[in-house]
């Protein structure tokens, strides 16, 4: 028997397209019922400022060929036959290797990506033509055991200031679980790695204000009951939930763009993919955050200083090549009793 499939009629730059949906009512997430023709409906519905903040980058799509809770996969390059539409951009890769990866341009290639199964989308801070060098500057407020979205709110305030004193203007999103992301649109004139060294010299100042509460320390038996500035999402490759893209949890949760007023009162779990339609017919809090972009002087000169006051190079992901500088990537623990 042939698989239900429908047909979606999805406008965009170029006139509309149709966009053929299969297994249409087949549940993604279970607990609420929502299926893959909703999500579908959503993207559309959310498709400008999703593309505003998302499209024409690098992306890597995380696919549920089930439910969510079940298994998945990512994918970042074009698979064969996708409509021409679905765009690519040839990017580097940190071990060096070069390849095509999927970008999204418009509401129909969103809709495609649903089709292949995708639930959460993760671009790039990099926008084509120029991968290399990011548009925007990511700090991923991480909440460790024993804390939670209340003490990232209190460190999100303070980081503001910080990234403030270093001349850059900061926005705020739920990362659509317990964390906070905090981005900077900073001009494209710096690499990967110069970027990452701006984010560890923001979240050590950081530190410094607030050493019981926030830790820039990569190991975890090292971090405690404290936030974690996870440097290292600042990485080439390294991606975390776009603006509007959905999760993988229970509740349907949307990474969701807010204004700093709101965040005081922020409640996670209220942006969903059946709330945020409506919440964002009355505006996109994002909206302009490209328009001023800063400059990473400062924060630079901040990790010079803390080069020649004797704080070196952190460590990054294990899947990365020993890089200059770098630690061993020895877990302390483990080193002591080697020692």
């Amino acid at each position: 028997m042939a698989s239900e499939r429908i047909t979606l009629t999805v406008p965009g730059p170029h006139g509309d397209r149709e966009v053929s949906l299969s297994s249409p009512n087949r549940v993604l997430w279970p607990d609420l019922g929502i299926t893959k023709h909703e999500l579908a409906e959503y993207v559309i519905a959310v498709a400008d400022a999703f593309l505003a903040h998302n499209g024409h980058r690098p992306v890597s799509l995380e696919r549920y060929p089930d439910a969510v809770g079940g298994e998945s996969f990512f994918s970042k390059n074009p698979p064969k036959g996708a409509p021409d539409f679905v765009e690519a951009e040839t990017v580097t890769y940190n071990s060096g290797r070069r390849h095509p990866q999927l970008v999204l341009t418009e509401p129909a290639a969103i809709v495609w990506a649903v089709q292949m199964n995708t639930v959460v989308f993760h671009p790039w801070a990099s926008r084509v033509p120029d991968t290399d060098n990011p548009v925007e500057l990511r700090i991923d407020l991480d909440p460790q055991p024993g804390t939670d979205v209340a003490d990232a709110v209190v460190a999100a305030h303070a980081l503001r200031e910080v990234l403030r004193e270093a001349d850059l203007e900061p926005w705020i999103k739920t990362s659509g679980n317990r964390g906070l992301h905090v981005f900077c649109p900073i001009v494209p004139e710096w690499e990967f790695l110069d970027v990452r060294h701006a984010v560890i010299a923001a979240g050590r100042e950081l530190e410094r204000r607030m050493p019981d509460q926030v830790t820039t320390a990569w190991w975890k038996e090292e971090r405690g009951e404290r936030i974690f500035v996870d440097f290292n999402q600042a990485n080439r490759d390294r991606t975390m939930a776009g603006a509007y893209s959905p999760r993988a949890l229970p509740h349907a949760p949307v990474s969701a763009p807010i204004a700093w007023e709101e965040l005081d009162d922020l409640d996670p779990a209220a942006f969903t993919v059946r709330t945020m339609p409506e919440r964002l017919a009355q505006g996109d809090p994002w909206a302009g955050i490209q328009d001023a972009p800063g400059r990473l002087e400062t924060l630079l000169q901040w990790w010079q200083r803390d080069l020649d006051d004797g704080l070196g190079e952190l460590p990054f992901p294990p899947e990365f090549p020993k890089m200059p500088g770098e630690p061993p990537r020895v877990q302390p623990s483990r080193a002591r009793k080697a020692e």
